[in-house]
């Protein structure tokens, strides 16, 4: 397939456990040296899946894509807590589930559906005064974060063997997973928190469609093969 990444092309990419999604902007740019790019919608290092980039005349395209709805499957780990709501932090409060049954974990993510509020992990990219609110736990400190309305538009649990729980969420645009799986955890009155995370789709663009860091590297190598004297 030929690219013409400066006219603007829109890559699928499936990002790997671990790197950040700036990690992967800078892995695509080096190795394909494209001169404008950027991504829409950040993945935290600890999920998986579908990171949208969009490259040259393209990255106008960027905030529309970033407003369309998301779709994830990962699992919940009930019974225990952590600072950051998913594995970044250690466990920091564990609690006895024996009592908790099939039924009261699939009518609490039924009680999610619809349009709530919902405050961000303190462990995230959002601003307060002027800094990330992660650099501001890191260091230890408190911060007041507010509330946002967002849309949760299903919340299917797909497999439970406790203390693992499932699930497939389809949601709109600035909805925290991991704050999902907090207040998940809340409302079943034992904790919970974000074991494993992996975004499925944006909007139309779905992670099956995706290319891997081994495939931008192989397009690397045969945009290197067409430039050398002997390619004819």
């Amino acid at each position: 397939m030929n690219y013409d990444f400066e006219a603007g092309e829109i890559l699928l990419l499936d990002k790997p456990l671990t790197w950040t999604s700036f990690d992967l902007v800078k892995k695509v740019r080096n190795s394909l040296r494209i001169k404008k790019i950027g991504h829409a919608g950040t993945l935290d290092p600890l999920a998986t899946g579908l990171l949208i980039l969009c490259t040259g005349k393209f990255t106008k395209k960027i905030e529309e894509i970033q407003a369309q709805e998301k779709e994830y499957t990962g699992t919940i780990t009930i019974g225990a807590t952590t600072p950051s709501f998913d594995l970044e932090t250690e466990v920091d409060s564990t609690c006895d589930i024996a009592h908790i049954t099939e039924e009261e974990l699939r009518q609490a993510a039924e009680g999610f559906v619809g349009v709530i509020a919902q405050i961000p992990p303190i462990y995230s990219a959002v601003k307060v005064n002027g800094e990330r609110a992660y650099t501001l736990a890191r260091r230890g400190e408190e911060a007041e974060i507010k509330a946002k309305n967002i849309e949760i538009k299903s919340f299917e649990i797909t497999r439970i063997e406790l203390p693992e729980v499932d699930f497939k969420v389809v949601c709109s645009k600035g909805t925290y997973i991991r704050s999902l799986a907090r207040d998940f955890g809340a409302k079943l009155g034992c904790g919970a928190h974000l074991s494993k995370l992996v975004r499925t789709r944006i909007g139309n663009y779905k992670l099956e469609d995706a290319l891997s860091v081994e495939d931008i590297m192989r397009i690397k190598d045969e945009r290197i093969a067409k430039t050398r004297p002997d390619s004819n």
